[in-house]
C-alpha cells in the first residue's frame, strides 16, 4: 500500500442543487425562497440574454449583482439546470409559493379578530407546519415549526462536493453563479453529514490508501487521473508552531473576521473562513496548515456567508471540540436555527448561547454580548459579539456590530469592565436589504427603504464611542472583506476614497492619537499577550 495525502491547495466546495452551499440553503424554508426568488430568476434571466450577464460581470460597479459569471456560451447547460431544479425542487417551489401566497392573505385579512378560521384555508404544503399569530400590536405573522419542516422537506440527496486544484485567489461570486460541469473538477455525490468526508479531510495530515478512497467515493474511471493528481506522497508542510505551548496568550489573525486565540490549555477559533495556500499571491497569509491539531472551541458571531462557511467548517469538523453559536428566534423565516443547520450537516457538540450567557474555560470564560445592526433592521436574534477572558486579559470580538444605541455599550462595559483588545468591523455602508434577504420577502420593498436598510457596521463616530467606553489598549478594524480570497462570497472592492476606508482611517488615526494601538488588519498578524 502507498500512502497518500490530500494536497493543501485542493479546493473543497460544498454544492447543493449545483449551487454553492451557504447556510440559508440548508433550512428547507429559506432554501425554498432562494430557489424560487434567486436561483430560478437568475438562471431564467441568463437564458433570455446571456450577453448582458457576460458584460455585467466585467463591470466592477456591478460586483455581487444578480449576474451569472459564465462566458455567455453555456445557455444549454443553464437550461438543463433550470429543468433539473424544477424537477428536483418541485416541493420547495410549492412550499415557497404557498408560504408567500398565504402570508399575503394573512396581512390583508387579519385585522385583530381571531385567526382560527384561517387554518381551514391554509395551503396543503403548509398544513401542520406553521402557526399563525398576532404580536402585541395586532400585527399578524407566520411562525414556522422548523423541526417539522425539516422532517417533511429536508433531503441531502442533491448535496455534493466539488474538488479541484486552486492556483489563484480569484473565484466566481457564488451567490449568483451556479456550477456547470467543469473538466478540471471531480464531483463527490455525497451528503455533507457523511463520515466518508471526514476520512478525506483527515488526509490533509494523515495518509491513506488511495485505492480505498477511489472505492469509497466511487470515482468514475474517466476522472481517475484527475482525482489522483489531487493527492501526493509527500508529507504536508504543517507549521511547526501550530500547537502553542507558551506561557502567554497567542493571537493570530487569519483574514477577514477569522482569529485564532491560544494558550497552552485552550484554542479558540472565531468565524473560520480560511485561505488555501496560493503560491502566486503577494498577500501573506495563514492557511489550514497553521491551525492546531485540535480546536477546543469554534465561535460563530452570526449567520452570514462570510462568517459561517461550510467550505471551511466541513474540513475542520474532525478536529473541532465544540461549536458555539447564537440562538435564533424560534419560528422566524429570516432567522433560521443554526443548531438545526449543524445537526443536519453532521456536526456535534453544539453550544447555543443567548445574550449575556457565559461558558467557563480552563484559563477564563467566553461571554456572549448583544450585537446590533448589520441585519437591515430585521428581527434577527442569531447574532452575538463575544468577550473572551483569558489569564486576566479581555478580548472583545464585536464582528460587524453597528453602534445604533450607545446606551447598550454603557450597560455592556458596566458588566464586563474594561477590555484589552477590541476587534470591530467598519463596513459602514453595506449592501441593501434585498441583496441578501430579498428572496424571503412576501411583498416588494420600496427602493428608498431598501437603500436605507443595509448590511452596515459602525462608522467612525460609532466605533470611536465603543473604543472609548471599552478603555481598550488595542483597537483593530477587521472583517472588511478585503483579502483577495474573500471576493467569491463578498464581492467587495474598496478604493482609497471609499467611505469604508475613510471612516476606518479616521478611527485608526484617532485611536493612535489617544495612545491606543490601532490598525486595519489585512492578510495576517500575530500578537503575544503576557498574562
Amino acid at each position: 500500500m502507498t500512502a497518500y495525502y490530500l494536497k493543501a491547495n485542493i479546493k473543497i466546495e460544498p454544492l447543493i442543487w449545483r449551487w454553492y452551499a451557504w447556510s440559508y440553503l440548508i433550512p428547507p424554508a429559506t432554501a425554498s425562497c432562494n430557489i424560487v426568488e434567486r436561483h430560478l430568476k437568475i438562471m431564467q434571466s441568463y437564458v433570455q440574454n446571456p450577453q448582458i450577464h457576460a458584460q455585467a460581470v466585467k463591470d466592477p460597479k456591478l460586483l455581487g449583482g444578480p449576474f451569472i459569471d459564465l462566458n455567455g456560451q453555456e445557455v444549454d447547460a443553464v437550461k438543463e439546470l433550470i429543468e433539473y431544479t424544477q424537477k428536483n425542487c418541485d416541493s420547495f417551489i410549492i412550499f415557497n409559493n404557498a408560504l408567500k401566497e398565504f402570508d399575503r392573505a394573512l396581512q390583508n385579512e387579519a385585522q385583530g379578530d381571531t385567526l382560527e378560521a384561517l387554518y381551514s384555508r391554509m395551503p396543503q404544503a403548509l398544513r401542520g407546519l406553521i402557526e399563525i399569530v398576532y404580536d402585541l400590536n395586532n400585527k399578524p405573522s407566520i411562525r414556522l415549526i422548523e423541526p417539522l419542516i425539516y422532517k417533511k422537506y429536508y433531503s441531502s440527496d442533491h448535496q455534493s462536493i466539488a474538488l479541484s486544484e486552486i492556483t489563484e485567489d480569484y473565484r466566481k461570486f457564488v451567490l449568483s453563479t451556479p456550477r456547470v460541469d467543469q473538466e478540471d473538477e471531480v464531483y463527490l455525490n455525497i451528503p455533507f453529514s457523511s463520515p466518508e468526508l471526514t476520512t478525506l479531510f483527515k488526509m490533509r495530515n494523515e495518509p491513506e490508501d488511495i485505492q480505498k478512497i477511489y472505492e469509497l467515493f466511487e470515482i468514475p474511471p474517466s476522472k481517475y487521473k484527475l482525482f489522483e493528481s489531487f493527492f501526493t506522497t509527500k508529507s504536508p508542510h504543517l507549521s511547526n508552531d501550530r500547537n502553542y505551548q507558551g506561557d502567554d496568550i497567542r493571537i493570530r489573525y487569519f483574514g477577514h473576521a477569522c482569529v485564532l486565540i491560544q494558550t497552552s490549555n485552550v484554542s479558540i477559533l472565531i468565524d473560520p473562513v480560511i485561505s488555501y495556500p496560493i503560491k502566486s499571491s503577494e498577500v501573506s497569509r495563514y492557511t489550514l496548515e497553521d491551525l492546531p491539531d485540535f480546536i477546543d472551541y469554534v465561535i460563530l458571531t452570526h449567520n452570514h456567508q462570510d462568517h459561517l462557511m461550510f467550505e471551511t467548517l466541513l474540513q475542520l469538523r474532525h478536529k473541532i471540540g465544540h461549536i458555539i453559536f447564537p440562538s435564533n428566534i424560534i419560528g422566524a423565516l429570516q432567522d433560521p436555527s443554526i443548531k438545526l443547520i449543524f445537526e443536519h450537516t453532521g456536526f456535534t457538540s453544539l453550544i447555543e448561547l443567548k445574550e449575556m450567557d457565559s461558558i467557563a474555560l480552563k484559563d477564563g470564560e467566553i461571554t456572549a454580548l448583544p450585537f446590533f445592526g448589520e441585519h437591515c433592521d430585521l428581527n434577527i436574534q442569531s447574532k452575538l459579539a463575544y468577550c473572551i477572558s483569558l489569564k486576566d486579559r479581555k478580548f472583545l470580538f464585536a464582528a460587524d456590530s453597528n453602534n445604533l444605541d450607545s446606551f447598550v455599550y454603557d450597560n455592556i462595559f458596566e458588566w464586563i469592565g474594561a477590555i484589552d483588545m477590541l476587534f470591530l468591523g467598519m463596513e459602514c455602508e453595506g449592501g441593501p436589504l434585498t441583496w441578501l434577504y430579498g428572496p424571503l420577502l412576501t411583498q416588494p420593498i420600496k427602493r428608498t427603504h431598501d437603500r436605507n436598510r443595509t448590511l452596515s457596521g459602525s462608522n467612525f463616530d460609532k466605533a470611536w464611542f465603543i473604543a472609548k467606553k471599552s478603555k481598550c489598549k488595542h483597537a483593530y478594524v477587521y472583517a472588511m472583506g478585503q483579502e483577495p480570497w474573500l471576493n467569491y462570497v463578498m464581492a467587495l472592492k474598496y478604493e482609497a476614497d471609499s467611505i469604508q476606508m475613510l471612516e476606518s482611517d479616521k478611527f485608526i488615526h484617532t485611536c493612535r492619537e489617544n495612545g491606543i494601538e490601532s490598525e486595519r488588519l489585512f492578510g495576517k498578524k500575530e500578537w503575544f499577550i503576557s498574562s
